[in-house]
This record gives C-alpha cells, structure tokens and sequence, in this order.
C-alpha cells in the first residue's frame, strides 16, 4: 500500500492543497495510507525555565490540532481514512525525518505555507524538504 506523508502547517495554501491532493487520490487503483503531520515550532527564550513540560506539550497539542483541523475535515468529508501527527521541531528537518521513520513512499505537499513572503517561489520549508528527503516530493498546487 502507498504511504502519504501531507505536511499541513493550517494556512489557506495549505488547506487548498489537501482540497487538490483528495482529487489527485484518484489516481491511485487502492486508496494511500493517508498521513496528516504538523509541526510546531519549539518555543523561544526560557519558557521552559517557567512552564513546565506537560503544559509546554499540551500547548503543541492543542496548536497542532487546530491546524490539523480544516485538512481532517476535508479529508473525513471525502470519506478518506488518515492518521495525524503533531510534531515539534526544524519544519522541514521534521517531515523529512517522520517520512523517512515511517516509511513513507511519497511526500505530497503545497508549495507555499505560511511563511509565504520569506520566499518569493518557492516556500522556504518546501525548498529545504526538496533539498533533504530522498524521497519524491509531490508539489499540489
């Protein structure tokens, strides 16, 4: 069975990718093993000097989820089964490694999330995944 890896960060980019990739499934004679992941950056300074870590991992959950939540309606609506994925960590260093540890075949993701205006082509997270992952990379635009 073909394993996808969909890297969602919540943007409006990145919902209308899952919205195109659904059309795009198929393609496929069997329906992909659908893997939904979202990174959450680590947070800055010493906050973990003053909140401690269950409440620090709570907060990624929760921040996760809510990006999570526009793509799993999208794909729960089109009768599409998936599992999803908080991480925390480098974006792109992030789905290339989850990729790789689960064995993923493909990786089918937007080219532009919401860090859009640091990068005037290409977004700055899909370029580096490009550059890392030995794995084919599926721009759905």
């Amino acid at each position: 069975m073909l394993k996808v890896l969909m890297p969602v960060d919540g943007s409006d980019n990145s919902n209308q990718s899952v919205i195109d990739a659904i059309q795009l499934l198929d393609w496929y004679k069997d329906a992909p093993e659908i893997h939904l992941l979202n990174i959450q950056f680590p947070l800055d300074g010493n906050v973990s000097l003053f909140i401690n870590q269950a409440d620090i991992k709570q907060y990624h959950q929760e921040e996760g989820l809510k990006c999570l939540q526009l793509a799993r309606d999208l794909l729960g609506d089109a009768g599409v089964a998936y599992h999803f994925h908080i991480l925390v960590g480098d974006a792109a260093e992030m789905i290339v490694q989850f990729a790789t540890e689960k064995q993923c075949d493909l990786i089918m993701m937007g080219p532009r999330g919401q860090s859009s205006i640091k990068s005037l082509l290409m977004g700055s997270v899909t370029n580096k995944v490009m550059q890392l992952s030995s794995l084919p990379v599926l721009l759905v635009k």
